[in-house]
């Protein structure tokens, strides 16, 4: 046992002189082949503790921070994974890592559209349309962080482990910025070739290489050192209060979160009598969701701060939706050729200039009718947005009454 320990106390001792190597300035590739030559795997509950001593020991955070992907990408693929528990898909855990892949899936997609753009000199509009449609979908990654930073993070620092919660936190924000200014520049208008192509050099580049070395980072050390650390009663309750931050870009199979059976437990668990009341009545939650599933309507709401938090999960729904939108900003949710319009909508709500604004479409056999409502309380405040979508095709093609009963549609 005691040559366990030493051998931890070597491995952790020499991690610790490569890392403060980087901090003095030495250079990357030097310290990624000592690393080789003197250290064959390193337990990644090791790294999780070198770090936390580092800034224990008065190494700032934010100069971890500076050298979180650099000494990341030393140790990447030199991580001891074996011993790491299994969970199935539907664990946060498993969510966290189908999210991953699907995060890595777009970032390829992105890496590819910009290779065309550098190889080819033809016109850009095409491409940046496409590039404007992947970076809005890479910032679902947004709720990805968000679930990590207030339903795993909390869990991590009750046992002590503060130091390295925070240097990823750190990153999650970097990596939001590099995402908004993508977003943003890729906005620009007329967009000229070179401009573009410093733009990718500044951000789009840097934003992409930091949501896959997040992902990295995630997989060698901070997911295995959770499992490890976290109780399932905690695994539980992070994954009761996940729907509320939403997912990315992928709808996991959460049986706790199926609707009818979180609405059915809530009517069976609640004490007898209670309800939502309102002023002119009241329902359980099992009555009140069949009610907005059985409406004839899509219903979609955003709230005050743009963020998806509510769809209808009626049986003959006209646009699909999945949890993965829930707590996503309702401009990502949209095709970039009409994200302006979106924004106009939202502004006009907003500004109190504006109550409702409806559009009809034709969509293959149907007449869609879609209306946007601007939310406020009794003093005139808005709350959000209710979007509501139908097909009204078949009211279209009433003529004169019916006055006999008679089922169907």
């Amino acid at each position: 046992m005691s040559e366990i320990t030493d051998n931890s106390r070597e491995r952790k001792k020499k991690l610790k002189e490569l890392i403060l190597k980087l901090h003095a300035g030495g250079g990357g590739e030097a310290v990624h082949q000592e690393l080789l030559q003197s250290l064959s795997a390193i337990p990644y509950g090791e790294v999780v503790e070198v770090e936390q001593e580092l800034i224990g020991e008065g190494l700032p955070e934010a100069e971890v921070l500076k050298l979180c992907d650099v000494h990341a990408a030393v140790l990447h693929g030199h991580v001891d994974m074996s011993g790491q528990k299994v969970v199935a898909e539907d664990h946060p855990v498993g969510v966290l890592r189908r999210e991953n892949s699907e995060l890595r899936k777009v970032t390829a997609r992105a890496r590819k559209i910009l290779n065309h753009i550098e190889k080819n000199k033809g016109g850009l509009s095409d491409a940046i349309l496409e590039l404007r449609e992947v970076f809005n979908s890479l910032f679902d990654v947004d709720k990805h962080y968000q679930r990590k930073e207030y339903l795993l993070f909390p869990y991590l620092e009750k046992l002590g482990i503060t130091g390295p919660p925070k240097v990823m936190w750190g990153k999650h924000d970097e990596i939001r910025d590099l995402l908004k200014g993508s977003i943003e520049a890729l906005r620009t208008k007329k967009i000229q070739r070179d401009e573009l192509l410093a733009v990718v050099d500044i951000l789009l580049k840097p934003a992409l290489q930091g949501i896959d070395d997040m992902t990295v980072k995630e997989e060698e050390i901070l997911l295995p050192m959770a499992l490890d650390k976290l109780h399932e009663d905690d695994w539980h309750e992070i994954e009761r209060q996940s729907p509320q931050f939403g997912f990315c870009l992928y709808d996991p199979p959460l049986r706790s979160l199926d609707p009818g059976a979180m609405a059915a437990a809530t009517a069976e668990t609640a004490p007898k009598g209670e309800r939502i009341e309102l002023p002119s009545g009241g329902f359980t939650a099992a009555e009140l969701l069949a009610i907005l599933n059985t409406l004839p309507v899509d219903m979609t709401f955003v709230d005050r701060n743009d963020k998806v938090k509510y769809f209808s999960q009626g049986a003959e729904r006209i646009f699909q939706r999945n949890r993965a939108i829930l707590n996503r900003d309702v401009r990502h949710c949209h095709p970039p050729a009409s994200t302006h319009i979106v924004e106009k909508i939202i502004e006009d709500f907003k500004g109190g200039r504006e109550n409702r604004v409806p559009f009809w479409i034709r969509l293959g056999g149907k007449f869609i009718h879609i209306e946007y409502f601007a939310l406020r309380d009794e003093k005139g405040e808005y709350l959000g947005t209710l979007e509501v979508s139908h097909d009204v095709e078949r009211y279209r093609q009433l003529a004169g009454e019916r006055r006999i009963l008679a089922y169907g549609k």
